[in-house]
């Protein structure tokens, strides 16, 4: 945590000039910078495997936050005393694993860690995050041109290769609600400083990101490529917003 601060404030912002100077967008770079330097300990998750034999169900959860038992009278710290299971990797990480291995997609969504859209839980994230979004585009804080344009590009890309390569790649669905997409489109790929500043810029710049995290989560070896996709467009926004600079007024 201490190597990815120092990367994010230190390097990413304030060797450019600080605040509203960096050309990268922090948070990624911190998050890359651990990713490739630290790909075990990023990357690495223990199985499932249940631990309690009665685990803790909803009316419990409801029960212990607003009356303090569950309903066989347990208390919030008896109930700590043990867990009721352990994660593992993301649904991205065990479809590119599957596909890898030979199997179908079909195959590879029998797993249990898949739902009826995408990864099981990382679906509602998704569409939290999507609600989120449509809040902000709603107040204005940010607009719809990078968001609209990277999932738009990332939808067609995999629609296309889910028809030309049946099997062999996730379908729009699984990329729209699994891992970052929704944030990073919305909240991370948004950033008014590292983005393109054009309004055709802008549509470049997130129809380029969403082909990225097509590609390098088909064809790369990271399961998720947000990350990635937002830097690699970060690197051409002075290529982009030259090109598609507005013609100055009277000319």
């Amino acid at each position: 945590m201490a190597i990815g601060l120092v990367f994010a404030i230190v390097i990413a912002k304030h060797l450019y000039g600080g605040l509203g100077q960096n050309p990268f967008n922090p948070a990624m770079v911190a998050y890359v910078v651990l990713l490739i330097s630290f790909p075990v300990e990023m990357t690495s998750w223990i199985a499932p495997n249940a631990i309690s034999s009665e685990p803790v169900s909803f009316a419990d959860a409801f029960s212990l936050i607003f009356g303090g038992f569950d309903a066989d009278g347990y208390s919030l710290q008896q109930i700590r005393t043990g867990i009721d299971g352990i994660t593992m990797a993301t649904p991205l990480d065990a479809f590119k694993t599957g596909i890898s291995n030979g199997n179908t997609s079909a195959e590879v969504f029998e797993q249990p860690i898949f739902g009826s859209l995408a990864g099981v839980g990382w679906e509602w994230v998704n569409l939290a995050y999507l609600l989120g979004g449509l809040v902000l585009l709603k107040l204005r804080i940010i607009q719809w041109h990078i968001p609209v344009a990277m999932l738009a590009s990332l939808t067609i890309v995999s629609g296309f290769f889910a028809l030309v390569l049946p099997g062999e790649t996730g379908s729009p669905l699984l990329h729209l609600l699994s891992g970052a997409t929704m944030l990073g489109a919305f909240f991370i790929a948004t950033d008014p400083v590292s983005a393109s500043t054009t309004v055709k810029g802008r549509l470049i710049f997130g129809a380029f990101i969403g082909l990225m995290v097509f590609v390098i989560r088909t064809w790369g070896g990271f399961p998720d490529g947000v990350a990635f996709g937002v830097l690699l467009a970060n690197m051409c926004v002075p290529l982009i917003d030259y090109y598609t600079k507005p013609r100055t007024y009277g000319h």
